[in-house]
Parts: structure tokens; C-alpha cells; sequence
């Protein structure tokens, strides 16, 4: 399928066409046994090279032929025919298709090398507005690494929403709202020091409120007066307000230092207190819907009917919740952007939470509510041990990136000290190592933190990535062609060359596949595989041997180093030229 798409043309499955050629040839020998749907659904790829580029497994014919399998493949090989195909052959019970290499060469990299960076791009989403709840930090605490998976995950999933024709809208909803707030309070009433919080703001906030909840073990009574500081936040006290503004200020500093240095941007820094005017409505709209219920003094909605229990709106004492704000928000986002989708990019332990807020938002009459998706990912541990602040256990983020560059600092000095711009390469290899470690694990699965593996730069990394690029770069240099500019021929008759093309014409298949699973995660796995199979190509083939096939050679060189660039932009890594 064809169409333009910001006035450039895409395949939403450069394979699609050639997984049709061989359905249909499959259909032309077996006299409509089956459909071309049932054939397109059962053919496969097989796991090496050697079996083929695709398979169609005989044993589906088996009950209708009454034949063994291994009979009916030996009698397709013979009905089909070849043609378009460089051969196809019988192994057991399978019939393998072997492409024609060089038609398949020619046709990948003319469509990489026209559509540039936009290959890959697809209309999935016809414009429509997506917004994308991430990072959202709690005000008055330190970015750590429990932050980052939120912040890197939301926003590669950004990255490729906009590339199949969404537009995202990035929201870090502030955790500038809660009974914590009231807590800081009183820690800063009974130990606080102005001087102190100007001095360094973070870190002494961060010190003030593990020294409370450890005193509050002590002293449970510490916890009341918290909550009544807290309430008088909420009725908009003067001092409450101030402390409010001042903590949320100095912590806005710190959060755009790490941001900055992970170049991510937001369209909205609405946070919870944003919603405090909102929660009115919601309240009102759950009465008149007869949804409010009392419970022990409190309000909730029952949600039996889900298998959940019941949502908590108000709490005895009249002070909101975060589901409160979360139906307020909802609604807010709904009006606001009319959205296709609305993504939550939160932990997996706020799973039920998201699916009460889904449930009450449904009992309200919001069918759109379909439409909300949280987006869960595991943890990052140290020592087997959750990341927390509350108990003094931070892994702080800055410092993270901070010790990243320093080692990439450092092996950019010892291998390539002339290297013209080798501050910034650094800041990419750095930081793009923390970014990339992250996302190549499937976002549901819990990681420990290592320093030393989060910025090892050998093996399946960002900065493994980022040289097999920069590779590719420097050979296009040595022959003298512009990447953005290769021209000649595009006939590559190369062996070697075919992992490398088979991976390049999957590649807007596993952008769709990681907009539809939300998983970053494929899209680093595949950037990988392209890399790996790439040197493999360059330590055995001799691309710059000037001979009929160096265009061709130096073709695919660009677009390899064209797809690498865009697949590390997509997870919010950079690309440099030279390392």
C-alpha cells in the first residue's frame, strides 16, 4: 500500500508485497484449498537465512489431500511456479522461498535512500491527538532512576506515535499535589532552615521528609499533623501556599537540568494541583449520576460489578485523592484534545488504579474511556531492592548521566583524541547509553541497576549502535559520498549483503509493531540486529573494491546508516557522524 505522508512516500509493510507474491503463488497451485487469507496468516519466516525468506507449512493441506506433508511440499515445489523467486525448495513438511536477492535490493534501497529519514512512516493515526501522561515527578524530591523509565519509555513512544501520523502531546503531571506536601510541611515547621533549603533545595527537602516518615514510626501522631497541614494547602492557607510555590519552584530547576541533558521537552507541565479547581465537577457529576456512596464517612463509587474495589473520591475529612484528580484530568484531556488515545505511562504497580479509573470513568457514561491505555513498566532495583525515597534508597539520575559522559569522555580520549567535537559526542554516547540500556528491556520486565553495565559500551548497547552508524559514516566519507546524495546504481548482487537488506525492508513493520504493542523495546532490539548484521557484512566484504558493484555497495552503506540514525531518534538517542 501506498500513499504520501508529509509529502513522501511509505509502505506501512515494505514485506507486504512479497509475502503476497508468495501467497499467491501458493493459492495458483493448490486450486483454492484455501483462501489467500488463510495462506497469508499460516506462511512463515524462517529462523536461518539457508531455509529461506519465507516458508509455508505443508501439514495445513494434510487432512484435506490426505497426504503426509512431506509429500504434499515435494508436489507444491513442483506446481509452482518460480518465476520473480531465485528458487524454491522442499524441506520436510515445509515449501521455503528464497526471494530474488538483487529485484529485492534494488527495490529496498531505492525506497530508503528516497524516503530518507521517512522511511518507515506510516497514517495510522490520520492526525489525531494523542496525549501521553510521563516522567511526572513528585515535587521537592530528587529525579532518581526510578524516574527515568517513565521519562524515556514516554518518550520514545512520543517519538513513534508522531511517526505513523498521530501527534502526541506530552503532559509531565507534576506530583505537586498530596498528603506529602503536607508532611514536608511539618517537617520544615519543626526542623526547617531557609538558609539551609536555599543552599541546596533538593537534597535538603529530600533529608527533611526521610527524617519524617522515620520519626512518624515513632510518633504515628506526626502523621495527623501532616494531614492537617495538607488540608490547610487545599483551603488555600497563605502559608501552605507559599511553602507550595517555593518547593515546587526549586524543585522545576532541578527537573529541567535532567531534562535538558536528556533533550526531551514537554507540551504540558499540568500537575496534579492543577486539577484542584476541577474536582468540583467530578464530585457533582458522580451525584447526579447516583454513583457517590458513603462508606464509613467517606465517598466512593462501588465497583463490583468490575472485580475491583471501590474507588475512594473523598475521605472522611472532605480532602480528595488521586483518582479524584485523575477523573478530573481525564475529562480535562478529553475536552482539550479529543483524543484518539490517551496514554498513561506509569509503573506497573499503579495497574489497579488505572483500572478503577477506567471503570468509574464507564459508569459515568464515557465510552471513551476504551480509549485510555496505562502503559505499565517493571522496576528498576538496586541490591534486589525497590528504589525508594521514603526510606533513603536514591539512585539519583543526574548523577548518572553526569558519570556516563565521563566514561564516554574517557574512551573517546583514549581511541580518538583528535575528534573534533568530542564534548558533545560524549553527552550523546553517555547519555544515550542510559536511554538505550533502559529501553532494549521489554518495559514489563524489572531490571537491577549496575552502574558499570548501564554504561558499558561494549555488546548489545546504544554505543555499539551509535559506531556501527558512525562506521557506516566514515567509509561513505573515505569514498567521497554524501549520504543524503548516494546515486548510481542500486543492483546489488551480494550474499554477503542479504541479512542486511531482509533487515532494512522490515523495519516499517517493527515501527508499527512497536506503536501497537507501546514498546520501545522492538524498535532497540531491531537497531541492534541491523548493527550486528551490518559489521558482519563490513568485516567480510570489501565495500570500497572498486569494481561494478561499489555504487550498489555503498547504496546500501547509506541506508543502513539512514535507517540506524532514525531508529536511535525514535528512542530518544542521538546519532553522531564520528566516534
Amino acid at each position: 500500500m501506498r500513499g504520501v505522508f508529509y509529502g513522501q512516500f511509505f509502505k506501512e509493510d515494505f514485506m507486504q508485497d512479497y509475502k503476497l507474491q508468495v501467497a499467491n503463488a501458493i493459492s495458483a497451485a493448490i486450486d483454492s484449498q484455501l483462501s489467500q487469507d488463510e495462506i497469508l496468516s499460516k506462511i512463515e519466516i524462517p529462523k536461518a537465512l539457508n531455509l529461506g525468506d519465507y516458508a509455508f507449512p505443508a501439514f495445513v493441506l494434510s487432512k484435506v489431500l490426505r497426504k503426509a506433508p512431506q509429500a504434499i511440499a515435494a508436489e507444491l515445489v513442483e506446481k509452482i511456479d518460480q518465476t520473480g523467486f531465485e528458487k524454491i525448495e522442499a524441506v520436510g513438511p515445509y515449501v521455503n522461498f528464497f526471494l530474488d536477492k538483487q529485484a529485492y535490493a534494488k527495490a529496498i534501497l531505492a525506497e530508503v535512500l528516497a524516503a530518507k529519514e521517512n522511511f518507515g512512516n506510516q497514517d495510522l493515526g490520520a492526525g489525531r491527538q494523542v496525549p501521553i501522561d510521563m516522567s511526572s515527578p513528585n515535587i521537592a524530591k530528587p529525579m532518581s532512576m526510578g524516574h527515568l523509565r517513565s521519562t524515556v519509555i514516554g518518550n520514545s513512544i512520543a517519538n513513534l506515535m508522531a511517526k505513523v501520523n498521530y501527534k502526541p502531546v506530552k503532559i509531565n503531571h507534576l506530583g505537586d499535589w498530596g498528603t506529602q506536601f503536607g508532611k514536608l510541611m511539618c517537617a520544615y515547621e519543626m526542623w526547617g532552615s531557609e538558609a539551609e533549603i536555599k543552599a541546596d533545595p533538593i537534597a535538603t527537602l529530600l533529608k527533611y521528609y526521610v527524617r519524617f516518615h522515620e520519626e512518624a514510626e515513632a510518633k504515628p501522631e506526626l502523621n495527623d499533623q501532616a494531614r492537617h497541614w495538607f488540608k490547610r494547602l487545599e483551603d488555600g492557607d497563605a502559608e501552605a501556599t507559599r511553602l507550595w510555590k517555593w518547593f515546587r519552584e526549586e524543585s522545576l530547576k532541578e527537573f529541567m537540568e535532567v531534562y535538558d541533558e536528556l533533550e526531551i521537552s514537554f507540551d504540558s507541565y499540568n500537575g496534579e494541583a492543577f486539577y484542584n479547581d476541577k474536582m468540583d465537577e467530578i464530585v457533582e457529576l458522580l451525584e447526579e449520576k447516583h454513583l457517590l456512596k458513603e462508606s464509613q464517612g467517606a465517598q466512593i463509587v462501588d465497583l463490583d460489578k468490575y472485580n475491583l474495589n471501590p474507588a475512594l473520591i473523598k475521605r472522611s475529612d472532605g480532602a480528595t485523592l488521586y483518582i479524584t484528580r485523575d477523573l478530573a484530568a481525564a475529562l480535562y484531556r478529553k475536552r482539550t484534545y479529543d483524543f484518539a488515545q490517551s496514554l498513561y505511562v506509569v509503573g506497573n504497580e499503579q495497574t489497579n488504579h488505572f483500572k478503577q479509573l477506567k471503570a468509574v470513568l464507564k459508569e459515568m457514561g464515557y465510552n471513551w474511556s476504551d480509549d485510555i491505555h496505562h502503559i505499565p513498566f517493571g522496576l528498576i532495583t538496586s541490591g534486589g531492592k525497590k528504589l525508594s525515597t521514603r526510606a533513603g534508597r536514591v539512585i539519583l539520575l543526574q548523577e548518572v548521566l553526569n558519570d556516563a559522559v565521563n566514561l564516554a569522555t574517557k574512551q573517546i580520549e583514549e581511541k580518538n583524541p583528535t575528534l573534533a567535537n568530542k564534548a558533545e559526542v560524549a553527552h550523546q554516547v553517555g547519555v544515550g547509553a542510559v536511554v538505550f540500556h533502559d529501553l532494549k528491556n521489554e518495559r514489563l520486565n524489572n531490571f537491577d541497576f549496575d552502574l558499570e553495565e548501564v554504561v558499558r559500551f561494549e555488546g548489545e548497547t546504544g554505543p555499539y549502535v551509535q559506531y556501527s552508524r558512525a562506521r557506516a559514516m566514515s567509509i561513505l566519507r573515505k569514498a567521497g559520498v554524501d549520504a543524503d546524495a548516494v546515486t548510481g546504481s542500486y543492483d546489488l548482487n551480494d550474499p554477503e549483503a542479504w541479512e542486511t537488506l531482509r533487515l532494512l525492508g522490515d523495519f516499517p513493520a517493527i515501527v508499527k509493531r512497536a506503536v501497537t504493542e507501546y514498546e520501545p523495546s522492538v524498535v532497540a532490539k531491531y537497531a541492534i540486529h541491523l548493527a550486528k548484521a551490518f559489521n558482519k557484512y563490513y568485516a567480510h566484504s570489501r565495500i570500497l573494491a572498486d569494481d561494478e558493484q561499489k555504487q550498489a555497495r555503498l547504496a546500501m552503506v547509506a541506508a543502513v546508516a539512514t535507517v540506524l540514525k532514525e531508529a536511535l531518534r525514535l528512542l530518544g538517542v542521538g546519532a553522531p557522524d564520528e566516534m
